[in-house]
C-alpha cells in the first residue's frame, strides 16, 4: 500500500481518550507515533535510550544515522501532514529540495537513466537533520514528553484482561521505574525485546522472514562548493557488487557513501576509499574525494539482512499494544524506505486508533501489512539479483526480476519509465502499476 493507496492524516477521525501513551524509541518511527497518540490522549511519553541533543546530531544508539538517508515521496508527504511547514523547515535548516532525476545522477544496469519527463523533487539531507527538525516539532506539543537518556527492561500487564499496562524501564538516574500507560507502541527498532517477551508470557511469537544481503556502507562527508548541488547514485549488480552515493546534504557537504555486498566490505582506510571509488563506473566520487576536504572521518555500518516479524499472522496478541517501524521490518538501506515506511506505519497507528483501543495492534498490522509488503518486494526482490542472497524469495521474483531490469535499461533512454521506476521506487504507487499496457508496451516493444 502506497501513498496513493491509503488515507491521509485527518484529525477529526480520532476522539479523546483519557489516559498516557507510552512510546519505546524516540527515532524517527517513535517521534511520529508520538505526534499521532498527542491527537487522542492527555500524554504522550517518549522512552529513548540515548541522551539528545538539541542540535543535529549523530545518535550513539543508532550508527546508522552516520549513514545517507533517502526521504521518500510517500514519507515526505506524510510528515508534512503530520508537521505542516516540515519541508520548509527543512530547507530552512540547510536541506536542499532537488529534482531527482535531473540534479542526481542515476547509474543502474549498465547506463545512467534519463530524465523523467515531470520533475520528481525529493528532499536531500542528513538522517540527524531530518529527525532534528522533525523532533523540534514533537516538543512543539504540549501534551509530549521526552525521557531520554532512559533504558526500556519489560511490559507490565493484566494476564487476566490479555492487555498491555504500561513498561518497566531504568531512568535517568539508573533507577528502576514503572510507568503505567493506557496504550504502549515499540518503536524501539531491531533490537525490539516483543518478539522474546511474547514467548516468555504465553504468546507465539511471530514468523521471520530474514534474507541476507551481508551489505557494509562506509561514509565521508566532505566539503561541497554552494553553488553545485549535484549527486550520483550507482546501484551494485551482478559482476559487480560495489555500489556508490554522492548526495548534497546541509552545510555544504556531500555525503559520500560506499556499498559492498556479500563479502565485499567497504573500506575505512583513506586511501583504499579512494581507489575504490576510482573503479566506479561514474567518476564524479572519486573526483571529488581528491579535490575537496574531508570533514569526517570514514564511518562503516555493517547490515547482514532484511528482517520482516510477521506480526500480522498472530491469532493472539496483548491489548493496547502496538508494534511499528524497524521493529516489525527491516529493509536494505540502499533502498532508502526506512523513515518513509516508519511515517506510513504511524500513519496506520492513527487509522486504527479510530475505532478506539480495544484491538488497535492487530487492526494497525493489518494496515501496514501492505506497506510492508510493497517495501519488502522492492527491497528483497532486487536484493535477489545477486546469486548469494539467500532467504524466502518472494512469489514470481526472477520473472518479476527480468523485467524490472529490462525496463530500467530502456528508461536509460525514455524519460517516461524513469517516472514509473521511481514513482514505485518512492512509494508513491504501487508496483503493479509497472504493468500498465503503456509501460507494458515501452518495456517490451522490440528495438527498430
Amino acid at each position: 500500500m502506497p501513498l496513493n493507496s491509503m488515507e491521509r492524516y485527518d484529525e477529526s477521525r480520532v476522539e479523546h481518550i483519557t489516559g498516557t501513551a507510552v512510546v519505546i524509541g524516540g527515532s524517527m518511527a517513535g517521534l511520529c507515533a508520538a505526534r499521532v497518540l498527542a491527537d487522542v490522549f492527555d500524554d504522550v511519553i517518549i522512552i529513548e535510550r540515548d541522551t539528545l541533543s538539541d542540535e543535529a546530531a549523530i545518535r550513539g544508539g543508532a550508527p546508522q544515522t552516520s549513514q545517507p538517508h533517502a526521504l521518500l515521496e510517500a514519507g515526505r508527504a506524510t510528515l508534512e501532514d503530520l508537521f505542516p511547514g516540515f519541508t520548509q523547515s527543512v530547507r530552512d535548516a540547510g536541506g536542499l529540495a532537488l529534482n531527482m532525476t535531473r540534479d542526481i545522477i542515476w547509474y543502474d544496469r549498465g547506463d545512467t537513466v534519463k530524465e523523467a519527463e515531470t520533475p520528481l523533487s525529493a528532499l536531500y539531507a542528513s538522517r540527524p537533520l531530518f529527525e532534528h527538525v522533525v523532533r523540534k516539532k514533537v516538543r512543539t506539543k504540549s501534551n509530549i514528553s521526552f525521557r531520554d537518556g532512559c533504558h526500556f527492561i519489560t511490559y507490565t500487564q493484566n494476564r487476566s484482561a490479555n492487555e498491555i499496562t504500561g513498561i518497566k524501564f531504568r531512568d535517568e538516574q539508573g533507577e528502576e521505574t514503572t510507568l503505567e500507560s493506557k496504550i504502549t507502541v515499540d518503536a524501539s527498532g531491531r533490537a525490539s525485546k516483543t518478539p522474546s517477551w511474547l514467548a516468555n508470557n504465553g504468546y507465539a511469537k511471530p514468523d521471520v522472514d530474514r534474507v541476507n544481503i551481508d551489505v557494509t556502507y562506509s561514509t565521508v562527508c566532505i566539503s561541497r562548493p554552494a553553488d553545485d548541488h549535484h549527486g550520483v547514485l550507482i546501484a551494485p549488480e551482478p559482476g559487480r557488487p560495489r555500489g556508490a552515493a554522492m548526495l548534497p546534504i546541509e552545510q555544504n557537504q556531500w555525503q559520500i557513501l560506499l556499498q559492498g555486498v556479500h563479502g565485499e566490505r567497504a573500506p575505512v582506510d583513506p586511501e583504499r576509499f579512494i581507489s575504490w571509488a576510482a573503479q566506479l563506473p561514474i567518476q564524479d566520487p572519486v573526483r571529488e574525494l581528491r579535490e575537496q576536504q574531508w570533514l569526517t572521518d570514514i564511518r562503516r555500518y555493517p547490515f547482514p539482512a532484511s528482517v520482516r516479524h510477521n506480526y500480522h499472522t498472530l491469532r493472539r496478541f496483548p491489548d493496547r499494544f502496538v508494534v511499528i517501524g524497524d521493529a516489525v521490518a527491516s529493509f536494505n538501506p540502499i533502498y532508502g524506505q526506512g523513515m518513509s515506511v516508519a511515517a506510513l506505519d504511524s500513519l496506520a497507528v492513527h487509522h486504527a486508533l479510530s475505532d478506539g483501543i480495544t484491538g488497535v495492534g492487530p487492526r494497525v498490522f493489518d494496515l501496514i501489512k501492505p506497506v510492508i509488503h510493497e517495501a519488502w518486494r522492492t527491497a528483497v526482490g532486487n536484493d535477489f539479483i545477486f546469486d548469494e542472497t539467500t532467504g524466502p524469495k518472494p512469489f514470481a521474483t526472477d520473472l518479476l526480476n527480468t523485467y524490472a531490469s529490462r525496463l530500467v535499461k530502456r528508461a536509460h533512454d525514455d524519460g517516461m519509465l524513469t517516472e514509473a521506476f521511481l514513482r514505485v521506487f518512492r512509494l508513491e504507487r504501487q508496483a503493479t502499476s509497472l504493468l500498465h499496457p503503456r509501460i507494458l508496451w515501452r518495456t517490451l516493444r522490440p528495438h527498430l
